[in-house]
C-alpha cells in the first residue's frame, strides 16, 4: 500500500496493530476529524497574516517564517510519524501563515481570486472523493504508478526551475498566460487531483489494517499537503487567466 505522498508508505510502520478496542487504532472518521482540525488551524493562521497584510503591516519575514518553518515541521512529521499529533498541528499553523501572506498578495493583484481558488480546491476534492467512493475511478497499481511518476516529474521540473532562476533563466511555462502556460497549469492541477485519490485510498486501507491512532494525524497531514499544493496551483492558473483579460 503506497501513496504518491512520501509520507504515505505503510512499510515504515510495520505489521498490523492488534488492539482490544477501536480507540487504539486509526479510523476513517478519526482521520477526517483530525484533518478538519488541521484545516481550521491553517485557516486561522492564514486569517492573521491576511489581516496583517491589508492593515498595512505586511511582513515578508512572517511569510518566509511560515514557509521555512512549515517545511521543517513537515520534514519532522515525515521522518518521525509518531510526532504527528504535535508536529502536524504546528505544520498547519506555519503553513497557514505562509498561505495567508501569499493569498493576500494574489488578492491585491487580482480581485476575487482567493475565494475562487478556495472554492475550486474544495470542489475538486469533493468531486474526487465522490469518484473514489462510487468506484468510478479505482486506485489500481497502474494508476498509482502513473500518478507517482507524474508527481515526481513535476517536482523535478519545479526544482530545475528554481535552480535556473538563480542564474536569471526563466521558465515560460510556469508564468506564461498563453495557451501552453494555461495548459501546463491544468495538467499540474489534474495530477494534484489524482493525488487526492491516492490519499483517500491510503486512509481507507490504513484504517482497515488497524494502524496506530497517531496515524490519523499523519494521514490528515498528508491530505493537507495535497490540498495546499492544489490550492496554490489553482491560484497560479486563475492568475494566468485573469491576466489574459
Amino acid at each position: 500500500m503506497r501513496g504518491s505522498n512520501p509520507i504515505f508508505n505503510s512499510q515504515k510502520f510495520g505489521a498490523r496493530v492488534h488492539a482490544v478496542d477501536e480507540s487504539a487504532v486509526m479510523t476513517i472518521q478519526g482521520t477526517m476529524n483530525k484533518t478538519m482540525v488541521l484545516l481550521f488551524l491553517a485557516f486561522f493562521a492564514a486569517a492573521f497574516t491576511w489581516e496583517q497584510y491589508f492593515s498595512g503591516n505586511e511582513s515578508p519575514g512572517l511569510l518566509m517564517f511560515g514557509l521555512f518553518g512549515g517545511l521543517i515541521a513537515a520534514m519532522a512529521t515525515i521522518f518521525k510519524p509518531n510526532w504527528s499529533p504535535i508536529s502536524a498541528p504546528i505544520y498547519a499553523i506555519l503553513e497557514g501563515l505562509f498561505l495567508g501572506g501569499i493569498s493576500a498578495m494574489y488578492a491585491h493583484m487580482y480581485a476575487g481570486i482567493v475565494f475562487q481558488a478556495v472554492g475550486l480546491t474544495f470542489g475538486v476534492m469533493f468531486v474526487m472523493l465522490f469518484l473514489y467512493r462510487s468506484g468510478t475511478i479505482k486506485v489500481t497499481e497502474k494508476l498509482r504508478s502513473g500518478v507517482i511518476a507524474a508527481t515526481g516529474a513535476i517536482a523535478l521540473f519545479y526544482f530545475a526551475s528554481i535552480i535556473l532562476g538563480f542564474f536569471g533563466i526563466g521558465v515560460p511555462l510556469l508564468h506564461s498566460n498563453g495557451l501552453f502556460g494555461v495548459g501546463f497549469s491544468l495538467v499540474i492541477i489534474g495530477v494534484a487531483a489524482f493525488n487526492l485519490l491516492l490519499d483517500f485510498d491510503f486512509i481507507e486501507n490504513a484504517s482497515r489494517e488497524g494502524m496506530p491512532k497517531f496515524m490519523e494525524w499523519y494521514a490528515g497531514f498528508g491530505l493537507m499537503i495535497t490540498l495546499v499544493w492544489l490550492y496554490l496551483e489553482m491560484l497560479r492558473l486563475l492568475a494566468k487567466l485573469q491576466s489574459r483579460d
